[in-house]
């Protein structure tokens, strides 16, 4: 493992929701009871990638972003991991995010068959209609799982790496009783995604239904609110001047990286970039009663809230319940493998996953790859390599070579 990164003064780790119904009452503000956790743990549960940072409660401000995760894409700067997870022939946890993946994408494809890998299964808490405990999920070779497990495991992952870097730096076990934790989710997901991934916290073992006032469901855009309100002017992105799109000027490549230490910039950080200005500039112009928008754009969903700072006091009120939905990142993964099945059949796809699932997991990171680098004013298209494997099975498919296939679809 890496060493940890430092510290950086970015927000508040209270972000608990601050919509009207959340905010406590007199009687509870009294409460004598209430733990004093030593630490806050967020855990951001994304679609694409997943991670957490955490606070310690005596310092605040100072917000400490998880550990460098071992692995990476090649052209792909991620500060977390990808949202995966790998179970094996027997149903047990195996790996999560890099770990499961390239795992996974070492075994040889007749065993393959027999392990669980699960991707990008976020989604189905907001897809699913009649969302319940025993909600099936997809494994790569079409095996059905239950979801609550899935998560489970996931969350559960989460806390052992947590816990582990806090019992590093505190130079003894760390005491999980002593954890606030809080998980943020989307704002437009409905109550019973929320309460689901509650059940999958206590299945996890991050808190107890005894205690479960330890876990803090926090939506997404108040959290990011909150984040607003507590950066410093020098913190700001200037889109003011007219020859820089979303903080690059336009002779610069989007993802080529930023001028300290040439760090590529994924795209979700550009399109946060943007949502950050539109916020803060509401919000440094704030007199009573202001308002603004707060937009979140993710790998699964895009929403959009309209929050009110009200004065003097400076509370946080909710004028109109967010409206989005699964407009994300991987609308765009779909289409990519909807063109391929266009011009490869879908039959062929879906034999290829299953035949060479290692080559499968290759495409789509070079596509992840490829779609960061795209830019509103781009005018030459991006290309796409198709692996050696995807040619090689086209050819022993079809009988054609992929070439033929490509004139064909023009």
């Amino acid at each position: 493992m890496a060493t940890p990164s430092p510290a950086k003064s970015m927000g508040d780790p209270g972000i608990t929701p601050l919509s009207p119904t959340h905010v406590l009452n007199d009687s509870e503000e009294n409460e004598p009871t209430r733990h004093p956790y030593v630490v806050v743990v967020a855990i951001d549960f994304g679609t694409t990638s997943s991670g957490y940072a955490y606070a310690f409660t005596k310092e605040p401000e100072c917000i400490h972003t998880m550990r460098r995760w071992e692995g990476g894409d090649p052209g792909v700067s991620n500060q977390k991991t990808p949202t995966t997870i790998l179970l094996s022939p027997d149903r047990k946890f195996h790996s999560f995010g890099y770990a499961a993946r390239d795992f996974y994408h070492d075994l040889d494809p007749t065993e393959s068959k027999q392990w669980l890998y699960l991707e990008k299964f976020k989604m189905k808490l907001h897809t699913t209609a009649n969302l319940s405990i025993d909600t099936d999920l997809h494994a790569a070779n079409g095996k059905k799982v239950k979801a609550l497990d899935i998560f489970a495991y996931a969350l559960a992952f989460f806390k052992e790496q947590a816990l582990k870097e806090l019992s590093d730096q505190a130079g003894a076990d760390f005491d999980n009783a002593d954890v606030r934790w809080v998980i943020t989710v989307p704002a437009i997901w409905k109550m019973p995604a929320k309460q689901f991934m509650r059940e999958a916290a206590y299945k996890a073992g991050l808190v107890s239904r005894d205690n479960p006032d330890q876990l803090i469901i926090a939506l997404e855009p108040e959290a990011a609110s909150i984040y607003c309100r507590k950066l410093r002017l020098h913190q700001m992105v200037d889109l003011g001047n007219k020859t820089a799109l979303n903080g690059y000027s336009p002779t610069e490549n989007v993802g080529v990286g930023m001028t300290q230490g040439k760090t590529p910039i994924p795209f979700r950080s550009i399109l946060m970039k943007l949502f950050l200005l539109v916020t803060l500039k509401c919000c440094f112009c704030c007199c009573l009663g202001d308002r603004y928008v707060v937009v979140d754009c993710g790998g699964g969903t895009v929403d959009l809230t309209v929050h009110q700072i009200r004065m003097p006091e400076g509370h946080l009120k909710e004028l109109y319940k967010a409206s989005g939905g699964p407009y994300g990142s991987i609308g765009i993964d779909y289409e990519f493998e909807k063109l391929l099945c266009k011009i490869f059949g879908q039959d062929f796809i879906d034999q290829f996953k299953i035949k060479r699932p290692a080559a499968w997991v290759d495409l789509m990171i070079a596509f992840e790859s490829r779609k960061r680098a795209a830019a509103p004013d781009r005018s030459n298209p991006l290309n796409i390599n198709l692996p050696f494997s995807f040619i090689d099975y086209y050819k022993k498919f079809r009988g054609h070579s992929v070439e033929h296939a490509l004139k064909k679809s023009k």
